[in-house]
């Protein structure tokens, strides 16, 4: 039976990356894969998903309206469907990931999305929070924040690089915009390392 997989972490962690290193390695051997990406986030471009190191695929966009299986099995019975991969999968709907798990169970496709688990105030976005509900597996992505600690949440800055609290949830950008930290600097709003910090911790 196939399943659902949610790879999550905070911004800057590569998930961009594995999800097209996975796509590549079933296309290698002759698998066809199905990629998603939210159309709100065009920082690369319409139907395209791109990684920081300078990897990028085409997609197939989706916006919240979007039956996911529909659109997915569509697919399946013109040519088939090994794999589908879903980007920035936080911006997922409930139904969507309702929808997801049914690719799974009714297809038998597995279903690899990635996304980041929690916004700018802490707060789990609606994707993400079904994710952690429904998916099968569920894999941390890792990255560091500033001081060498783990980094599991994003702190959203202005054009001043001060830390803002308030805000609408959903706000496209990037490094200019967020900056990724541990909890213990994402209570105090630091977004760069201070010598009173400790040494570098193992992740």
């Amino acid at each position: 039976m196939a399943k659902l997989y949610f790879y999550y972490s905070t911004m800057n962690a590569g998930k961009s990356t594995v999800l097209l290193q996975s796509s590549y390695n079933y296309r290698e051997r002759g698998m066809r894969t199905l990629v998603f990406s939210p159309e709100i986030d065009q920082r690369f471009g319409e139907k395209r998903v791109s990684s920081r190191i300078g990897l990028s695929a085409d997609a197939v966009p989706f916006s919240g309206n979007d039956n996911l299986f529909r659109m997915v099995e569509r697919e399946h019975e013109t040519e088939r469907v090994h794999c589908v991969l879903v980007d920035e999968a936080q911006f997922l709907t409930k139904s969507q990931v309702r929808q997801l798990s049914d690719v799974c169970d009714n297809l038998d496709i597995p279903v690899l999305a990635y996304g980041l688990r929690t916004d700018f105030q802490g707060n789990l976005f609606e994707g993400s929070q079904h994710l952690l509900a429904w998916a099968d597996t569920l894999t941390e992505i890792k990255t560091i924040c500033h001081c060498g600690r783990k980094a599991t949440m994003v702190l959203r800055v202005d054009a001043n690089g001060v830390p803002m609290r308030e805000g609408e949830q959903i706000q496209i950008g990037g490094n200019e915009r967020y900056v990724t930290v541990c909890r213990r600097h994402f209570k105090q709003g630091l977004t760069e390392r201070r010598p009173s910090d400790l040494p570098f911790e193992d992740l």
